[in-house]
């Protein structure tokens, strides 16, 4: 995996504003290296960190993009090639030997940790660029002709405030069908090498690119930049923005997008694989032994985690019960899921319903936080729709993090998509997860950590994340949710979604199952309806390995609390645990439980 794609497809991520210059947070490394010494190898590595991460978004510009840097906007890469990936295999092969020649010797605190998670990462980076991830460069979850649309749009991080964003938004979409013809080509070799997507991937993408695909440009989603022109922008400089938007989208990006959708509707979906699972492609066992160690951060193997799914979904099913003996259900569990799925008393009247719902719940939280939180982002966040482009695919919902200028907020997105599919039930802990106190918090929170190394302000590890935003659902009660018992239901079947994907993740990609054979998995084990059952399992089979991150995380959280409480027990504070968790940052798994156990000792 390129550092591109590692920067792109990792939320932007996070922690606390306190305790970035915390000096006991790991233990010194061994040696005898001086204080002094030691002081001045840190200062020569946060300065090579700095060196790094400069050139590493010079390298990939859609990474400055996103993260609200403006300096490369007008730039598009083609990152899918093999000179690209030849650049960035030297990039992180020279960077990992310049911070290696300095050495963790007598590093402590925020500098040994970031020492570790820095030549980790690239290590790890190295490791993965033997499996050919480059020749899969479309499906239906991460889709660049979706990204490209996102950024064209004005909907996504690239700006159109002035004439020179709307000048460099033009000269970085001149390179879009350069890009596209890099996937054909990648996509060909990928059916050379019998390196292909699931046939069910690639008969989604279609009907995306349709959505997108128009013979006008005025009809285009690329258009609406042109027709919200700022009134800043003079006479003279519409007129000129909108000739020059008309022929590139005319002209460049809708035959490039009508070329790919020719291309994998007539000659990579014949080709495209029966199979789900990664297993099923040359050296697939190990690319998924691969890509569980990355999401995981653990040693786990796919046995072992496919055992604590199991375990999990039969634990959770226990708490549902308990909540359908509190209101009075007669039936079977599979009964009480299907009337939590049709019953119309948990329907939204209307997308804005269930809009002002989400916006009604950050007011209730916001009134209860401060008892659990000491440390809250100063960047602000906002709740919108999924764009309807990309809405039959995406997640219930998602968040996009803030930029680092301050000019974009957090974004908490609500798939409003078959809207009967969406829930009351299902509101407050996708809340909790997405916003308030989950991704928001944590990530928000890391980017304000301005004495951290950027690439740990603004990366960081999938089960850090994720098990933070599983985690933030279980203190619904604790900030005044979960009053009613059927969204209590609905912590518990998110939490159930978590673990079942424990179970179906390990299933599709370590033990041959079918995408059919987990839809019914699902289905059957939860209340989730057959719309996100199906778009879910072909999420897992899009990005094998993501899903284990989230329980895998908030397991080992939950597991540290507990710790903590019956070590400390009176003196135990909820808000200093959840500041020492975010504190630092996304970490690995081991070294949270590294770092928090050296807390508990020193409360003693």
């Amino acid at each position: 995996m390129t550092s591109a794609t590692r920067t792109l497809l990792a939320l932007a991520l996070a922690a606390a504003l306190a305790g970035c210059g915390a000096a006991n947070d790991a233990p010194p490394a061994s040696g005898t290296t001086s204080a002094q010494e030691a002081s001045a190898k840190a200062e020569r590595l946060d300065a090579l960190y700095a060196t790094y991460w400069e050139e590493m978004l010079e390298l990939n510009p859609l990474a400055a993009t996103f993260q609200g840097d403006p300096r490369y906007n007008d730039r598009l890469p083609n990152f899918l090639s093999q000179d690209f990936r030849d650049r960035s295999h030297a990039f992180t092969q020279r960077w990992l030997a310049q911070v290696e020649a300095v050495g963790p010797d007598g590093l402590e605190g925020q500098a040994l940790l970031s020492y570790e998670i820095f030549t980790g990462d690239l290590r790890d980076e190295l490791e993965g660029e033997k499996f050919p991830g480059w020749m899969q460069p479309v499906n239906q979850f991460y889709n660049i002709a979706s990204t490209v649309v996102q950024l064209g749009s004005g909907t996504g991080a690239q700006p159109f405030a002035t004439v020179e964003d709307y000048d460099n938004w033009r000269t970085r979409a001149s390179q879009v069908p350069v890009l596209f013809e890099q996937a054909i080509a990648n996509m060909k070799q990928g059916v050379e090498a019998g390196v292909v997507q699931p046939r069910a991937l690639m008969e989604k993408v279609l009907p995306q690119l349709d959505a997108l695909i128009r013979d006008r440009a005025e009809d285009t989603l690329f258009w609406r930049p042109v027709a919200e022109m700022p009134e800043g922008i003079d006479a003279a400089g519409r007129e000129r923005i909108t000739g020059e938007y008309r022929e590139l989208i005319e002209r460049q990006l809708m035959p490039a997008y009508r070329e790919l959708r020719r291309y994998i509707a007539d000659e990579y979906l014949p080709h495209a694989r029966d199979s789900a699972g990664l297993d099923a492609l040359p050296d697939g066992e190990a690319w998924y032994a691969h890509r569980v160690r990355m999401s995981t951060t653990t040693d786990l193997s796919p046995v072992q985690i496919h055992q604590i799914g199991l375990d999990e979904v039969e634990r959770i099913h226990g708490g549902m019960h308990k909540v359908m003996e509190q209101v009075g259900f007669q039936g079977s569990l599979q009964e009480f899921f299907q009337f939590m799925q049709n019953d119309p008393q948990f329907t939204f009247e209307s997308e804005e319903a269930l809009l002002e719902y989400y916006r009604s719940l950050e007011h209730k939280v916001d009134e209860r936080v401060g008892e659990q939180f000491s440390l809250t982002p100063e960047a602000p966040f906002e709740i919108r729709p999924v764009e309807p482009f990309r809405a039959q695919s995406a997640a219930g919902g998602s968040y996009m993090s803030p930029s680092e200028d301050g000019t974009r907020p957090g974004i908490f997105y609500v798939n409003t998509y078959d809207l009967p599919t969406r829930k009351t039930w299902d509101a407050e802990d996708l809340f909790l997860h997405e916003a308030i106190p989950g991704h928001h918090f944590q990530i928000a929170l890391q980017q304000e950590l301005t004495g951290l190394p950027a690439f740990r302000r603004f990366g960081g590890q999938t089960a850090f994340i994720e098990g933070w935003g599983l985690y933030a659902e279980s203190l619904g009660r604790d900030v005044g949710l979960y009053t009613d018992p059927y969204s209590y239901f609905g912590y518990l079947q998110n939490e159930l979604w978590r673990a079942i994907r424990l179970v179906v993740d390990t299933g599709l990609h370590s033990k041959g199952w079918t995408r059919e054979q987990v839809i019914a998995y699902m289905l059957e084990n939860s209340a989730e309806s057959e719309t996100q059952a199906t778009a879910e399992a072909e999420r897992y089979m899009a990005i094998p390995g993501q899903a284990l991150a989230y329980k895998l995380g908030e397991l080992k959280i939950q597991e540290l609390r507990d710790r903590a409480e019956t070590a400390l027990g009176e003196d135990f504070d909820v808000r200093e645990f959840h500041a020492e968790v975010l504190k630092d940052g996304s970490v690995p798994l081991d070294v949270l439980e590294a770092k928090i156990d050296r807390w508990i000792a020193a409360q003693g």
